[in-house]
């Protein structure tokens, strides 16, 4: 692989992974000399392969489902969870659910906890969705 090849961006789109409503990739990896790949995870909501809302209702059960997206997506680039290096959390309503997503967020990631931004927003691009999670990620290196 020359050195040209190892820096283009490679679209990451797990199994199973819902079809996305516009013109993105679930994640991008790229390689970097001597420091493995950077890897940017879209925006995940709870929802399945057909576009059904998982979890309706449940804040906390949207959460780790979007987590485990999260997760598929950097498994497709040789990583997991560990590897997130920043998030960006919006919600829809944060003083109703900020502690259930809060708790299951602690409980999905480790120590070094990765830096985050918290946003409520006026909603969400999926009806439905409670909670929308964003992550970069260093896989390998």
């Amino acid at each position: 692989m020359t050195e040209q090849q190892s820096q283009q961006p490679v679209a990451l789109v797990p199994a199973g992974h819902s079809k996305p409503i516009g013109r993105y990739s679930p994640g991008v990896a790229l390689s970097l000399p001597l420091a493995g790949k950077l890897v940017f995870v879209s925006g995940q909501v709870a929802t399945d392969q057909h576009g059904n809302v998982l979890s309706p209702g449940d804040a906390g059960g949207q959460t780790r489902v979007v987590f485990e997206r999260i997760r598929g997506v950097l498994r497709a680039a040789g990583g997991d969870l560990p590897d997130i290096v920043n998030l960006v959390v919006y919600v829809a309503d944060v003083k109703r659910d900020f502690t259930e997503i809060s708790t299951v967020r602690n409980e999905m990631l480790g120590e070094p906890a990765p830096a985050s931004t918290l946003v409520e927003v006026s909603r969400l691009a999926e009806e439905g969705c409670l909670v929308e999670i964003s992550a970069i990620a260093v896989v390998g290196g």
